[in-house]
C-alpha cells in the first residue's frame, strides 16, 4: 500500500492496483474496509489511513496494489459528533458507501440498522470497484439531436417491461428496455427520458396500503449512489454487470437513433432528516452536503418534501454534482439530463435563492456538458418557482403553464384562446424576457407525476387510496374531465369522446413550438385507475400493459402519425418565436383567426376556437390549423392562398384510420369554409391547383 493520490475521487483502477480517495473535511480517522465477497459479514482487511501520508487537505487517499475490479469495499469514519453547533455526525460504528462508487451491493442491507448509533457492518451496503475500460462502444457517439427536432418519451425503466405482458427475457431491467427498442423506433420518438436510474433504496417500506401490502419507493426519486446504475435494474446485480448493461442499453438506443436523457435528483438524498439512516454523506461530511438550520444544526432544512436538501452550491458539493454529470456523459455516452426540483440547486448556504448559483452556471458552462441537453423542473418543494426565469440561458424548462392551459382549453374552459395561442407559439410570455427561445420550453400535458392522458379524460378526481395516505397525496387540481362517467365506461359515445379528447391533446402538443414530451403509455391509453401519484406502486397500477398497446391501435397510430407530421413540417418545430417574415406567397409566418379570418377573439370571454395559418418556407406547403373546443361543430373560414387549395391532413373527430392521413396523401377539400366538429383539432395543408405536389 502506498500514499496514493487525492484525485480523482472514488476507486480508480490502474495497471498496478486501485487508488481510493474520499472527501471529508473534519474526519479524524478514516478506515477502508475490504471484503472478500459481497455478502461477507465482516471485512477481510481494514486499512487505517495515516493522517500524514494519506491525507491531503480535504481528501483521504491510498493506493492498494493487490486488489482490482470486483473488489467490494466501504468506509468507516470517526470525528466530532457536534450535531447542534457544527452539524457534524461522525459515528465510527457506521459503514459508509463511497459517494463516487460506480456500483453498489445491497444484498445484506437493512435500513433500520443504519439508523441509531449501533454498528451495522453485517447489515450494510457496500461499494464495488469497477474497471471502466475495455468496453466496446463500436464507434458509438452521443447523437446531438437539436432540441427543436426532439420528441421526448418519459418512461420508467422498471415499469416499461415489468408486466408479464411485456414478454421480455429480463423484465424491469436495462436489458428489458433494449427488447422494446423496435417499438420505440416505430413510434418515432427521438429521446427517452428515464426516471431515476441512480442507485436508490427500493427495499424501503414507506407504509402499508389499505390491504396491508407494503408500499415501497418505486419511482426512484430518493438516491444514495449518484455514480452507480440502480442495481435492481441489472439482470445480475451481484455479477458486476451494472456498467455493462447500462452501456449496452445506451448503445442500442443510439443505434436506433434514440437519445438517452437521465432524470437526476441532486436536490436531496435517501438519508432523510435527523431520524433517517446513515449511508454515506451524513457520516462523511454532513455539515457540507446538507442545508442545516443555523439556529440548531441538528435539524435539516427541507425544500424538497423528502427530509433534507442538498447544499448544492458548496464548492465540494458543486464539484461532486458536475463531476457526476460529466462522468455519465464521458463514460456512458448519455445525451442529457432532466433535473428534479432543479430550483433547489439555486439556493445558497442559508437556503435563500441565489442570483448566480455556481453549480447551475458550472453545469451550463462545462465544456464536457456543452452539447448535452439540460432540462430543469424549475420549481422545488419550498415554494421557489422559476419557470421562465431559471438561471442561465441554455436550460430547457418543464413548462407547467403549458400543461395547465392546454388541459383547461381541451376540457372546454372558455376565454383561453389568447393564452393557448401563446403556448402554441412557444410561450413567448415566459421565455422571451431573458432572451430565451421556444426550445427553452419543454411542453407536456402529462408526466409521471399526475394523471396519465387516459385518466385525464376518465376521472374528475384523483383515486389514490391505494397509496395508504387516505387520498391526501397527489395534486388536488388536475384540470381533468371524465367525459360524463367517472372511471372505465362501456358506453360507446363516452369512449368515442375520450379517444377524441386524447387525440386533441396529442395534436396540440405536437403542433406547438418548443420541445414536446410524451408520457410512456399515453399513446395506447395506459391507465393508473385514477391514481395521480403512483410513486409507491411497483405493480400493475404503474406497469405498462402491452396487451393494451396491442388493443388501442387507433390512438397509438395517431401518436405515430402526429410525430411523423411534426418531423415533416419545419414550421412546427422552429427554434425561434414567430416574427414578421413572409414567404414567397406573401403569407406572414403566422396569422391568427377564430371562426372568421383574422378575428381570433382574444378578448372574447366565451371563445373556445383558435385557428391559425402557418406559412411554409423554402418550398414547403402552408398549414392551417383549427382547434374547436366548443361542444358543437362550427363553420370556419379558410384563407385563400393563390394557386393552391387546402387538403385535410388531420381531423381528430374522424374514426380509426381516418383521423390522420398519410403524409403524401392529404385529402383535397373544396370551398372556402371548413366545418370543424365539436371538440376537434383539424390540420390542413396546401396543394398546388395544377395537381402538382409540394413537399
Amino acid at each position: 500500500m502506498t500514499a496514493g493520490r487525492p484525485q480523482p475521487l472514488g476507486a480508480t483502477v490502474d495497471s498496478t492496483g486501485v487508488n481510493f480517495s474520499v472527501f471529508s473535511e473534519r474526519a479524524t480517522q478514516v478506515d477502508l474496509l475490504l471484503f472478500d465477497s459481497f455478502d461477507a459479514l465482516e471485512p477481510a482487511r481494514v486499512i487505517t489511513f495515516d493522517h500524514e501520508r494519506h491525507h491531503s487537505y480535504h481528501f483521504w487517499h491510498c493506493h492498494v496494489s493487490d486488489v482490482g475490479p470486483g473488489q467490494v469495499y466501504a468506509y468507516r469514519m470517526d470525528g466530532p459528533h457536534h450535531t447542534k453547533d457544527s452539524g457534524t455526525r461522525f459515528n465510527h460504528r457506521k459503514v459508509l458507501l463511497d459517494p463516487y462508487s460506480r456500483a453498489n451491493i445491497n444484498t445484506l442491507w437493512d435500513r433500520v440498522h443504519a439508523v441509531g448509533p449501533e454498528d451495522n457492518c453485517a447489515q450494510s451496503m457496500r461499494s464495488m470497484v469497477v474497471d471502466l475500460d475495455g468496453y466496446d462502444w463500436e464507434g458509438d457517439e452521443p447523437l446531438r439531436t437539436p432540441l427543436a427536432d426532439s420528441v421526448i418519451y418519459e418512461m420508467h425503466v422498471g415499469g416499461l417491461t415489468s408486466s408479464p405482458t411485456a414478454q421480455v427475457a429480463h423484465p424491469g431491467t436495462f436489458s428489458g428496455v433494449v427488447e422494446k427498442i423496435p417499438y420505440l423506433k416505430e413510434l418515432g420518438i427521438t429521446a427517452v427520458e428515464l426516471l431515476p436510474v441512480f442507485d436508490f433504496d427500493e427495499r424501503q417500506v414507506l407504509r402499508s396500503g389499505p390491504d396491508g401490502t407494503p408500499l415501497r419507493n418505486y419511482w426512484g426519486y430518493d438516491p444514495f449512489g449518484f455514480f452507480a446504475p440502480h442495481s435492481d435494474y441489472c439482470s445480475d446485480p451481484c455479477g458486476c454487470k451494472h456498467i455493462q448493461e447500462f452501456r449496452d442499453m445506451v448503445k442500442a438506443l443510439h443505434q436506433a437513433g434514440i437519445e438517452v436523457i437521465l432524470d437526476v435528483v441532486f436536490n436531496h438524498t435517501s438519508e432523510g432528516n435527523e431520524h433517517g439512516p446513515t449511508i454515506s454523506f451524513r457520516g462523511q461530511a454532513n455539515e457540507v452536503y446538507y442545508h442545516l438550520w443555523s439556529q440548531d444544526r441538528r435539524h435539516y432544512m427541507d425544500f424538497t418534501g423528502c427530509g433534507n436538501a442538498i447544499n448544492a452550491n458548496h464548492p465540494a458539493v458543486a464539484k461532486f454534482i458536475i463531476e457526476c454529470l460529466e462522468y455519465w456523459v464521458t463514460e456512458h455516452h448519455v445525451d442529457g439530463f432532466r433535473f428534479d426540483l432543479a430550483s433547489e440547486l439555486s439556493r445558497g448556504a442559508e437556503g435563500y435563492e441565489m442570483e448566480t448559483p455556481p453549480v447551475l452556471w458550472g453545469i451550463e458552462l462545462s465544456g464536457i456538458l456543452s452539447e448535452t441537453k439540460i432540462i430543469a423542473e424549475p420549481w422545488d418543494g419550498g415554494g421557489l418557482y422559476q419557470v421562465g426565469r431559471f438561471p442561465g440561458k441554455r436550460w430547457a424548462q418543464w413548462n407547467g403553464p403549458f400543461r395547465d392551459d392546454v388541459r383547461r382549453f381541451v376540457r372546454g374552459d372558455a376565454g383561453l384562446v389568447g393564452t393557448v395561442a401563446t403556448r402554441v407559439g412557444g410561450s413567448r410570455d415566459l421565455f422571451s424576457r431573458q432572451g430565451e427561445l421556444p426550445t427553452n420550453s419543454v411542453n407536456f400535458i402529462t408526466c409521471h407525476d399526475g394523471f396519465t392522458l387516459n385518466d385525464l379524460v376518465s376521472y374528475n378526481g384523483k383515486h389514490n387510496l391505494a397509496n395508504g395516505e387516505a387520498g391526501a397525496d397527489g395534486s388536488h387540481e388536475n384540470y381533468s374531465w371524465n367525459c360524463g362517467v367517472e372511471g372505465p365506461s362501456d358506453a360507446a359515445e363516452v369512449e368515442r369522446l375520450r379517444v377524441q379528447q386524447i387525440k386533441n391533446m396529442a395534436a396540440i402538443l405536437l403542433l406547438s413550438r418548443g420541445v414536446p414530451m410524451i408520457l410512456a403509455g399515453d399513446e395506447f391509453r395506459n391507465s393508473q385507475g385514477g391514481n395521480n401519484n403512483a410513486y409507491c406502486q411497483d405493480n400493475q397500477i404503474s406497469w405498462l400493459d402491452w396487451e393494451q398497446a396491442e388493443k388501442e391501435t387507433e390512438v397509438r397510430e395517431f401518436f405515430r402519425g402526429m410525430i411523423a407530421l411534426r418531423k415533416h413540417y419545419t414550421a412546427l418545430r422552429q427554434p425561434r418565436f414567430f416574427d414578421d417574415r413572409r414567404n414567397e406567397r406573401d403569407l406572414p409566418e403566422v396569422t391568427w383567426h377564430g371562426c372568421q379570418l383574422e378575428q381570433p377573439g382574444w378578448e372574447d370571454a366565451q371563445a373556445r376556437v383558435l385557428s391559425y395559418t402557418l406559412a411554409g418556407f423554402e418550398g414547403e406547403p402552408d398549414l392551417h390549423i383549427v382547434m374547436n373546443m366548443y361542444h358543437l361543430g362550427l363553420d370556419c373560414e379558410l384563407p385563400h392562398v393563390p394557386g393552391h387549395h387546402w387538403a385535410l391532413a388531420v381531423d381528430t373527430a374522424r374514426g380509426p384510420g381516418e383521423s390522420i392521413r398519410p403524409l403524401q396523401a392529404p385529402l383535397p377539400l373544396s370551398g372556402h369554409t371548413l366545418h370543424a366538429h365539436g371538440r376537434s383539432v383539424v390540420v390542413l395543408t396546401t396543394l398546388p391547383d395544377d395537381g402538382g405536389t409540394t413537399r
